[in-house]
């Protein structure tokens, strides 16, 4: 509806839009139907549209920004995008949006409203080239989301405190076998034994452990962030097999990771580790005999693959396409939320969820991680 080709933001002449903006070709010539056009979209859209040009000056916004940010059109103009997000929101922005990087992209972002409280919002953006004169746009759209993250936030807690619950049996089983070592060390060197130096490395290991496995479970309660960065993917699935290998262990299951080279990928780290415990735990889950849980890695120039591979029954054909919906789930005591919340991570970072069953048997999950 709105055509980039020949924006000009340093003209001073007035548009149909009161902007320095043409209409797109269909309306060019009709100046009545181009205000009407403007006018509609300014008196009926919940959302913002807005244009912005390179140096993030403001080109067009529709009024719909008062309803949602408080703000009038022409106090906004003066007001450059960067100002209107805390910094976790700039510094996202301008990691993904490089020079060659034109993609359309979707992020939540907190955005300051007028009266100086930041609102959760979705925002789609888009970069565009002005052919004409080589200048570099940006198309975004700006939908309030508040009450769907708060509902969102709601469901990931609840389905971590369940995670942690599970847990908590074969967590305590893990650290209590350290402090039985300890506590053995401790008696033999107050007993006068002479080997300390080798007791104190094999004390500080045993601590080491049971440090590495609550700050894991710990994990479990906290909020998911919504910072990115570059991490290491097999740094991430370390941290997952850390927190579940014990509830593995309690059903003989072995959790094997398997990667010849480490890859990354630019992700919130917090985030991609709940989708790697949603797959690994259903993945024990799915196991009623002992076996083996395989996790693979490799990269390529498109994407970056992680591959979750049981030994379970598998999933029947006809239950594959409905996993992921909201309260349908295989287990006997499930919600379905786990998987539910995983593909809506998964979306956040341009990655993908394709489940299928095994030749022998078992399912694997495979994510793809593609480069932006």
């Amino acid at each position: 509806m709105v055509s980039n080709s020949n924006l000009e933001h340093n003209k001073s002449k007035e548009s149909a839009t009161g902007y320095d903006i043409e209409i797109d070709p269909i309306t060019s010539g009709n100046e009545s139907l181009s205000k009407y056009l403007f006018n509609w979209i300014d008196e009926t859209a919940n959302d913002i549209y807005a244009i912005w040009d390179e140096s993030g000056h403001l080109v067009y916004i529709s009024k719909s920004i008062k309803r949602l940010l408080g703000y009038d059109q022409n106090e906004i103009k003066n007001i450059s995008w960067d100002e209107l997000l805390d910094d976790d929101g700039v510094m996202l922005l301008k990691r993904k949006y490089n020079k060659n990087n034109h993609a359309k992209k979707m992020f939540n972002l907190n955005i300051r409203h007028k009266n100086e409280r930041y609102i959760w919002c979705e925002c789609i953006v888009e970069k565009k080239i002005d052919e004409r004169n080589n200048q570099i746009y940006f198309f975004s759209t700006i939908k309030d989301i508040t009450d769907k993250k708060e509902v969102e936030e709601m469901m990931v807690r609840s389905e971590k405190m369940s995670i942690a619950g599970q847990l908590a049996a074969g967590v305590a089983h893990e650290i209590r076998n350290p402090l039985t070592a300890i506590k053995g060390f401790l008696q033999l060197l107050q007993a006068g034994i002479n080997r300390k130096d080798e007791y104190y490395k094999i004390m500080i290991d045993e601590i080491e452990k049971m440090e590495a496995i609550t700050s894991e479970m710990l994990f479990i309660s906290k909020p998911l962030t919504d910072f990115e960065d570059e991490e290491s993917v097999i740094g991430m699935i370390e941290d997952v097999i850390t927190l579940l290998r014990s509830q593995a262990k309690m059903k003989d299951i072995k959790i094997i990771q398997k990667s010849s080279i480490d890859s990354f990928i630019y992700c919130d780290k917090s985030q991609v580790k709940q989708v790697l415990i949603n797959i690994v735990k259903n993945a024990i889950e799915a196991m009623d005999e002992p076996g083996n849980i395989l996790i693979t890695n490799e990269t390529n120039d498109s994407f970056v693959e992680i591959n979750v591979i049981d030994e379970g029954e598998g999933i029947s054909e006809e239950f594959i396409h409905k996993l992921g919906e909201p309260f349908f789930t295989t287990k006997q005591h499930g919600t379905g939320l786990g998987l539910m919340i995983t593909k809506q991570i998964l979306k956040r970072h341009n990655a993908t969820m394709e489940i299928f069953q095994n030749k022998n048997k078992g399912s694997t999950f495979r994510l793809r991680f593609y480069n932006n």
